[in-house]
């Protein structure tokens, strides 16, 4: 194991070097749900404006978000999903699933719930094995390459 994740030949490892941390997932969360822009963030987080910097920057630099201006004067910018941010969202929501299980809060009912736009029901994700359609976690695994 290299004392640099990021260069680790495990795609879980070098994930978590670009998304480990909570701020990284929660800038991701609240982009799914429609912000893009720098106040937007902060005000929803209550981040540190420096953190929410960095944070973004490193989104930007790996591809998960796209700055974009949306307006000359002042010059504003905004915060997109690129096609790699889209495709995070299964992973948030399994993520979301785990917590609701693993530590609930306090109030349930209180507890945030996403709902399916079209249908209103709740999403409750299950991760599915393209290849045998097993839902993973249900049967064994092994590792290759290490």
């Amino acid at each position: 194991m290299t004392t640099n994740i990021s260069l680790e030949i495990c795609p879980i490892a070098r994930s978590l070097s670009v998304l480990g941390d909570a701020w990284s997932m929660l800038i991701l969360r609240d982009a799914h749900a429609g912000f893009t822009r720098f106040d937007q963030f902060r005000k929803n987080l209550g981040i540190a404006p420096t953190m929410l910097t960095r944070r973004l920057s490193v989104l930007v630099d790996e591809g998960l978000l796209e700055k974009r201006q949306y307006s000359e004067h002042p010059p504003r910018e905004e915060y997109v999903l690129t096609q790699a941010g889209q495709d995070f969202l299964p992973v948030l929501f399994v993520i979301g699933a785990w917590g609701r299980k693993y530590k609930p809060y306090e109030h349930p009912e209180e507890m945030v719930t996403f709902l399916d736009a079209e249908n209103g029901t709740e999403i409750k994700p299950i991760v599915i094995d393209q290849v045998t359609g097993a839902e993973i976690g249900t049967r064994p695994i092994r590792q290759r390459g290490e």
